[in-house]
């Protein structure tokens, strides 16, 4: 049994809360907010704090989960590890890499892991195309095209006071698109070259950040990439989505969250027809991306008990947030 804490019971802590308790092979030893209203949406018998210092003194605990805005999750994940605990650390992993290499550097004094969450890693497109790349199926790859097309209102960003703020937030590819970053670094490995532009059409009264933009980068296997981001797209969220032009195949992953397979050519094969359209994460105001933090969950518990690999490693986060860093930093306004 591993005893899991949550630091942060907004939106996607209580997805977190609702997965530990559902799993037979975790316990959620406890939970800490700021605000104690949220504690109305815990079982009755969950110990619950608002001081991470009093939460972290508890002896039975072995993950504390970081659910905090971005701009925490550095600090609340160095606070875990140098409580003897590990960290699970929701995206992005830091608003910066000088944040995650202190995390690492904590991760290594201690001796504690840090598992850096990205759930779009297991939708099953991803997974059949990642296997296809790793076999090797489709030979090299020519061209990425990404597209992310979502809706934040005004209301959404008028639901918490981080958000929009450059300082707290940092900005719509650390926030809303870091997991499609995430999946083109998870798919082609590493960029060596960046360039694009940014802008802010329809946020500018609630966000201190772009809410558009458009990258071309070239990857360091030779691909060349086009990254499309907005979140203005009329009243809901349209489309997220990856194509690969290879030398053996073409292939798109799409739908509004990397959840179905809308076309392919490859070589001697054919992946199954994959939609899967009922596992978004729906927060009432907006959706997020697909819901599979219950595989998170579980995959930590591997880890830990059944020395499994780690689907997402501390390092991969810190290349994530690399990557953004670098897009931001040669995006022209």
């Amino acid at each position: 049994m591993i005893n899991f804490a949550i630091v942060g019971l907004g939106n996607i802590g209580k997805r977190h809360a609702g997965h530990i308790l559902n799993n037979r092979g975790a316990r959620l030893a406890a939970v800490c907010d700021i605000d104690p209203r949220v504690q109305q949406h815990l079982p009755g018998a969950t110990p619950f704090y608002t001081s991470l210092e009093n939460m972290l003194a508890r002896p039975d605990i072995d993950v504390v989960n970081i659910c905090t805005p971005n701009y925490l999750h550095a600090p609340h994940t160095l606070s875990a590890l140098y409580a003897g605990y590990h960290a699970v650390v929701e995206k992005p992993m830091a608003l910066s890499t000088e944040e995650c290499d202190l995390m690492i550097a904590a991760g290594r004094d201690t001796g504690k892991m840090i598992f850096a969450v990205k759930q779009n890693r297991y939708n099953p497109p991803v997974q059949a195309v990642k296997q296809l790349i790793d076999e090797q199926r489709l030979g090299k790859i020519f061209m990425i095209q990404v597209n992310c097309f979502w809706n934040r209102s005004a209301a959404y960003y008028a639901g918490s006071p981080w958000r929009g703020k450059k300082a707290t937030d940092g900005g719509c590819l650390f926030t809303q698109f870091s997991h499609f970053v995430d999946i083109l670094y998870y798919l082609n490995g590493d960029i060596s070259s960046v360039s694009g532009m940014i802008d802010n059409f329809s946020h500018q009264d609630n966000t201190e950040f772009e809410d558009s933009g458009v990258f071309c980068m070239k990857a360091k296997n030779g691909a060349l990439i086009n990254f499309t981001f907005s979140t203005c797209a009329f009243q809901k969220n349209m489309e997220g989505s990856i194509t690969i032009l290879a030398e053996k195949g073409t292939v798109k992953i799409g739908g509004q969250y990397l959840n179905t397979i809308d076309y392919q050519c490859i070589q001697d094969m054919e992946l199954p027809q994959i939609n899967i359209s009922a596992k978004e994460n729906d927060y009432g105001l907006y959706k997020g991306s697909m819901s599979n933090h219950d595989q998170v969950v579980q995959n930590v518990i591997d880890v830990l008990e059944n020395k499994a690999k780690m689907m997402t490693t501390a390092g991969d986060g810190r290349q994530v947030v690399g990557i953004i860093e670098r897009m931001y930093a040669h995006a022209q306004g």
